[in-house]
């Protein structure tokens, strides 16, 4: 089992953990429709990925009276 030979103080522990923060999100513009999607990802409001539908997107839901 390891065991610590001298107390590391708050002062160093805190120091180790400096890169350990999450970084924001960097967001891109969508090419086809310019909402912001993440980037090397599917748009997901319209679908399209690299200049290309990738996936159909439904415009409008019906949901039958009896559904809802």
């Amino acid at each position: 089992m390891a065991v610590q030979q001298n107390k590391v103080s708050k002062s160093r522990r805190n120091n180790r953990r400096a890169h350990d923060a999450l970084v924001a999100a960097n967001p891109n513009e969508c090419d086809n429709c310019g909402e912001l999607k993440r980037p090397h990802h599917v748009c997901p409001s319209c679908g399209t990925y690299a200049e290309r539908e990738v996936i159909a997107m439904v415009d409008d839901v019906d949901l039958d009276d009896d559904a809802a």
